[in-house]
């Protein structure tokens, strides 16, 4: 059996940069095992398949395809750098003729509509909740090193001071905020921080694995406000750490950007902003947090690798 596949950077139009995803086609479903395998073989963040649903098994006229997504050690709710690319190889290389595909994945229907040299997808807004001390069942105080303008830090009881401080070390933490519907924990870093610490940050994944065993937390989200005198253009950084998911670092995360998008909107009082994760390949992601309470991720893709894997 010949599945044809392809290596695409998304979130960037920069080959090597942005985040890659290997994008297997399909026309009849295979064993999930055979899924696992195959992403464990490609040893990319995401390996997504697309397949055909509709009997004319057509990757062109076709408008409705399923997608499931997997790291190298499982299969994901959501991915949005994957979907970005298998949208790219539908339009650009198989050259679909309609104006929007859908996806049905996990996380229900998700629309892609090509809009130029963008790709804009319809995803679910994930709004976090900040965290207080009324959510916890223990409250723990983080020494004045770590505490900006006197804040004190809370956590849920699970989430060991040893997971905030192999995040952030002794840097000043604003805002802590988690999504329950994606289990991401979210921490916002003093705004005296600049893009430079975030970029900077020498987070050890083996330690973070090992700080939060519970399986309330399967991402780590670190973010800082953009620069205040607008140069870069950017409204937000952000990183991402996902070794509960075989993850040490993602590259770009769209996922992470539907918490993202709902937190710096509320703070920033904007509905449409423009955003860069700092990892060390770096990609950009357009954010419209809609008023339907969904969001728009848009970004561009380049692909480096076209091939065959034969089982």
């Amino acid at each position: 059996m010949e599945i044809p596949m392809f290596v695409v950077d998304a979130f960037t139009n920069l080959p090597f940069k942005g985040n890659p995803a290997a994008v297997c086609l399909l026309k009849h479903e295979l064993p999930d095992k055979v899924y696992q395998e195959i992403a464990m073989e490609m040893n990319l963040s995401e390996t997504v398949f697309i397949t055909t649903i509709k009997p004319s098994k057509d990757f062109t006229n076709d408008s409705r395809f399923q997608l499931r997504w997997f790291t190298p050690t499982t299969e994901v709710n959501l991915c949005g750098h994957a979907t970005l690319a298998s949208a790219a190889v539908l339009f650009k290389h198989k050259k679909n003729v309609n104006s929007a595909v859908v996806f049905e994945t996990r996380s229900g229907d998700l629309t892609v509509v090509p809009r130029g040299e963008v790709l804009v997808m319809d995803f679910p807004l994930n709004p976090p909740t900040k965290q207080t001390p009324d959510d916890f069942e223990t409250l723990i105080k983080v020494s004045e090193t770590n505490i900006s303008r006197s804040r004190l830090l809370f956590f849920i009881s699970c989430i060991h001071v040893s997971l905030f401080q192999a995040a952030v070390g002794n840097h000043p933490v604003q805002d802590v905020y988690y999504s329950t519907s994606t289990k991401k924990l979210l921490l916002r870093l003093s705004d005296s921080c600049d893009r430079s610490v975030l970029t900077s940050l020498q987070v050890n994944p083996e330690t973070l694995l090992s700080s939060d065993q519970s399986g309330q937390v399967k991402g780590l989200i670190v973010t800082v406000k953009g620069s205040s005198d607008h140069q870069s253009g950017y409204d937000f950084f952000s990183r991402y750490f996902a070794p509960w998911n075989g993850i040490p670092e993602d590259p770009v995360t769209g996922s992470a950007h539907t918490v993202l998008g709902s937190y710096w909107s509320e703070k920033l009082g904007k509905r449409k902003m423009l955003a860069f994760q700092c990892s060390r390949r770096g990609g950009e992601l357009e954010v419209e947090v809609r008023e339907d309470g969904r969001i728009n991720i848009a970004g561009k893709s380049v692909t480096v690798l076209q091939g065959t894997i034969t089982l």
